[in-house]
């Protein structure tokens, strides 16, 4: 119709929406360190299973506020989407437990080097997996933050457990949101991932206050609240991750993922003061290189005519995250 957007105008909107959505999902995830320490003494199981169960009461308030169960019925009568997003809860579950425990157990700076791997296995998969391609700054950019990984890896002195665990699960979990993104809304997949988990999660809550081993109303209103607490602050950031893996290229997300690990590498450094040996101060430096000449390569991408499939930075159809094929 006459007025409306043009294709490369609403395009260019939507890659808008998807970097700020991106980059306030990653800032957020890169403080969530300062928030677990608060809801001491319970444990990294019972945090998980608190996050699951109040996440999934924010998501059916966000459907129904949204009035968007249509779209978790479509869901529902699909096994194979309804199995793909019950794998997606899984490789979420399994990341955030791992996260709280390296978090309380005070390996911080452990679970910011798996967020710096992770990008490499974004990438990684959407290189391989889904036939992106860089432009050749970008794979500067990519070298330089996998010597900044090697460098920081080396300077543990020992299998980075925590860190890999972290890069493989979310990783993967990226890959996922990316593809089914195409097809279901972010709020309906979060709500359908959550309530995959919820019978697990609410059974072992049930259990600890059966036992008498629960914390959730033994230490007080301000403790029990801020384990409610878990429900938004878990579901904000991953609803505004799913819409930046619905609108970007996924190797894209994959750089944008560098701000969360810088977050909680300083966190970790500057506010519980974990061990800082010279290896991770040079690798924290390269990985500020790889970030300079990936924001320089994206500013001069920006003023440049995109060509549709001609790396990170083509042109990208409203709503779909990689070159389309037919995200």
């Amino acid at each position: 119709m006459p007025g409306d957007p043009s294709p490369d105008v609403v395009a260019a909107r939507e890659r808008r929406t998807g970097l700020t959505q991106g980059v306030v999902a990653y800032l957020w995830w890169g403080f969530m360190p300062l928030y677990f320490p608060l809801l001491a003494p319970t444990g990294p199981v019972e945090i998980i299973a608190h996050r699951v169960s109040w996440s999934l009461l924010v998501c059916v308030v966000l459907l129904q506020v949204t009035r968007a169960w249509g779209s978790v019925r479509a869901v529902l009568r699909s096994r194979r989407t309804l199995a793909t997003l019950a794998l997606a809860a899984v490789l979420v579950a399994t990341n955030w437990l791992v996260f709280v425990f390296g978090v309380l157990a005070g390996h911080t700076v452990d679970a910011a080097l798996g967020y710096y791997i992770n990008p490499l296995v974004t990438v990684a998969l959407a290189v391989v997996g889904l036939g992106e391609r860089l432009r050749p700054a970008q794979w500067v950019a990519l070298g330089t933050g996998a010597t900044a990984v090697v460098v920081l890896t080396v300077g543990t002195g020992r299998l980075p457990w925590i860190a890999l665990v972290l890069a493989a699960t979310f990783g993967l979990y990226g890959l996922i949101k990316n593809r089914v993104g195409r097809t279901v809304p972010a709020v309906t997949s979060l709500a359908v991932e959550t309530a995959a988990l919820t019978p697990v999660a609410v059974g072992y809550l049930v259990w600890l206050a059966a036992t008498g081993a629960g914390t959730f109303s033994a230490h007080g209103t301000p403790h029990a609240l801020a384990l409610a607490s878990a429900g938004v602050v878990t579901t904000v950031p991953l609803l505004l991750f799913g819409g930046a893996a619905r609108r970007l290229p996924l190797s894209l997300v994959g750089m944008l993922q560098y701000l969360t690990p810088t977050m909680q590498f300083a966190v970790g450094v500057l506010v519980f003061g974990e061990d800082m040996p010279a290896a991770r101060w040079w690798g924290f430096a390269l990985v500020w290189l790889a970030l300079v000449v990936l924001t320089a390569d994206g500013l001069r991408a920006a003023r440049t005519p995109r060509v549709r499939g001609q790396g990170v930075g083509a042109a990208v159809p409203p709503g779909v995250g990689v070159p389309d094929v037919s995200r």
